[in-house]
């Protein structure tokens, strides 16, 4: 019985597997996530509202059993996180967390309230595959301004203490890049370079689906402040997915990193949307 359940239990993971290579067949799926979390206007509750966020992932990757590098991290002058961003390394990283990418909206009472008043805060999650070298995006370097600075905070355990901090601006766009994890100026720009790469060739990508779209007809919904996805957790507690239309009444377990079922509907849909 034990081995007919073992069986059973292996033959589960297998079609799940099958299922997630389907569901994740874009070229760039396969690839490493490069993630930022932006806090919304708001001061310290939408700063506090990105740690959160930034926790909600750390849990993620831990129960995927991938791995993450902070490439940036700049705390709150309270609370929270005023920017993070970080790379994750897994199977298909970037074709599962795609699904993160856009406006996370929170309602809760705040802590930070000393009336005990509902706050409604909003974060903007960005989410890019690091582009292997084998992937040409020229950049002329007369349109780069290369900074460097020392770190001004050390991120908890994060980020490493360094004086050779980076910050790579493209003037044409005006992304900025900032990388302060490693121990010496030359790595920081190189990975401050190769992140800005990778923004800069989602940007274009983006630009062509755009106007497929527009040849298409296709018109975009558009919630209110533009959220995919919102975490109540006053007066009741609820999680919704504004895309995929999912709704979970757990809202600590989203929380605490479980965002499976939010993931594989978002693929789901946009698979069979195709």
């Amino acid at each position: 019985m034990i081995e007919l359940t073992e069986n059973l239990d292996d033959i589960e993971n297998s079609l799940d597997k099958l299922e997630e290579n389907m569901l994740l067949n874009d070229r760039y799926d396969s690839y490493p996530a490069v993630v930022t979390i932006h806090p919304g206007a708001g001061g310290t509750e939408s700063q506090d509202w990105a740690e959160m966020l930034f926790r909600m992932y750390r849990r993620w990757i831990e129960n995927k059993k991938f791995s993450y590098i902070i490439n940036d991290y700049q705390a709150g002058e309270e609370a929270g996180i005023k920017n993070v961003t970080f790379t994750v390394k897994g199977r298909n990283a970037y074709g599962l967390l795609k699904s993160e990418k856009g406006i996370h909206r929170l309602v809760r009472i705040s802590p930070f309230d000393s009336s005990k008043r509902r706050h409604t805060s909003f974060v903007s999650v960005d989410v890019v595959p690091l582009l292997d070298k084998d992937v040409d995006v020229k950049i002329n370097k007369e349109d780069l301004k290369i900074e460097t600075f020392k770190s001004s905070s050390a991120g908890g355990q994060h980020v490493n203490v360094t004086d050779s901090a980076v910050r790579v601006t493209h003037i044409p766009t005006g992304i900025v890049v900032q990388c302060q994890n490693e121990r010496s100026q030359m790595l920081n720009r190189q990975t401050a370079i190769q992140i800005l790469k990778s923004r800069l060739f989602e940007l274009e990508r983006q630009k062509s689906i755009n106007e497929i779209n527009k040849v298409r007809g296709e018109k975009k919904e558009i919630g209110w402040g533009s959220q995919v996805r919102s975490y109540v957790l006053q007066p009741y507690q609820l999680i919704k997915d504004h895309r995929t239309g999912v709704e979970i009444g757990d809202v600590q377990s989203v929380l605490d990193g479980d965002l499976d079922l939010l993931i594989r509907s978002f693929l789901e849909k946009s698979y069979y949307k195709k």
